[in-house]
């Protein structure tokens, strides 16, 4: 790997006192769009710029990552995220060594158990176990070296350098996978102090245990991003996300040891019965008539007038956020969100 790669892959100990990185994914649903994300993430100086995998929904990810890495000069660029279910790990390998031959030093491998990219499909998620024996696989592909996995073999002797790969995670479990053996983690669960407090030490405790340091791992927190001039549109709009993305990070299981307020538990549960992976405003409209705007979008969002989305984000570095990947799939219009955000909220965030 070369010095700059180096650099990309730390942890927090590349990073001064204060400083944040900003990094934005979306559903490519064209191709101008695409090449509009890309031009935003350069020109207004994003970290990072990714491409979700959600098949019926939008384009091939790899096909628009392709895009991103040829149309960007300095972002990062990212599968944010695929999935070891409906495209087997070692083609996921050779798809993110393609792209680092395209974009080099720059390319991140995002993986997670799978969402709408498994359930639109008819598919069901990957256990969380299994993203640790996925994680490793890829890994030593990426090495350039031979690897066996659930019965066969592969190798990629032309691999240049090994990309960064960074697991999804908002469960215990894909958490500890994260620690244990990812480069990176992109954690979905929320922004207050107690919720990056607890999953971010999740992540450290299942580092030590497997004798890594936990400044290994680039920890990316997760929140969904709608800003424009009219504030009242995006706490609208971003309703809809916040259906789909608060189904998997707090649905099932336990509440109360996901953070939630007893109040909120009854509503979550129905929330999750009720919620579609292919939302739209039914979602926005559930999420309002079940009481629960104002406690998702305080714990899983930036969202408002570009005033109010610095104060967001200003709050959530003070709760130990370092880093943020902004999810604006389904902002009033994602491109715009991504232009006014970093016209008017990056510069402020970063002086």
């Amino acid at each position: 790997m070369d010095a700059g790669s180096d650099a990309l892959r730390g942890g927090t100990a590349n990073l001064e006192k204060g400083d944040v990185q900003i990094g934005f994914f979306f559903w490519p649903y064209h191709v101008a769009l695409v090449r509009a994300m890309a031009e935003a993430a350069d020109t207004f100086g994003y970290d990072m710029v990714g491409s979700a995998d959600t098949p019926g929904i939008a384009m091939d990810p790899w096909v628009a990552t392709t895009l991103l890495a040829t149309s960007t000069q300095h972002a990062r660029v990212a599968v944010c995220v695929t999935n070891l279910v409906t495209r087997h790990p070692a083609v996921a390998a050779a798809s993110i060594a393609s792209i680092d031959l395209l974009a080099p030093g720059r390319a991140v491998l995002g993986i997670g158990v799978g969402h709408s990219g498994t359930r639109n499909l008819g598919a069901a998620s990957l256990p969380a176990g299994g993203l640790a024996e996925g994680t490793a696989f890829i890994k030593e592909l990426l090495r350039g070296r031979p690897a066996s996995y659930r019965g066969g073999t592969a190798h990629l002797p032309w691999v240049k350098r090994p990309s960064p790969v960074f697991l999804a995670a908002s469960h215990p479990r894909a958490l500890d996978a994260a620690g244990e053996h990812a480069d990176g983690v992109f954690i979905n669960y929320g922004l207050a102090a107690e919720n990056v407090a607890q999953s971010e030490d999740a992540v450290a405790r299942a580092a030590r245990g497997a004798g890594r340091s936990p400044e290994e791992i680039e920890i990316w927190q997760i929140a969904c991003l709608d800003c424009s001039s009219d504030g009242d549109a995006s706490r609208r709009k971003i309703g809809a996300i916040l259906a789909f993305v608060s189904a998997y990070v707090m649905g099932g299981g336990d509440l109360a040891r996901r953070g939630v307020p007893a109040e909120h538990r009854a509503a979550l549960q129905e929330l999750r019965r009720r919620y579609s992976t292919s939302p739209g405003d039914a979602d926005a409209t559930l999420v309002r008539e079940l009481g629960l705007f104002d406690y998702l979008s305080r714990r899983l969002a930036i969202c408002g007038t570009p005033e109010e989305c610095l104060a967001q984000v200003q709050a959530a570095q003070a709760a130990g956020v370092r880093r943020l990947m902004f999810s604006v799939s389904l902002a009033v219009d994602p491109l715009a969100t991504v232009r006014a955000f970093g016209e008017k909220v990056l510069p402020a965030v970063r002086g």
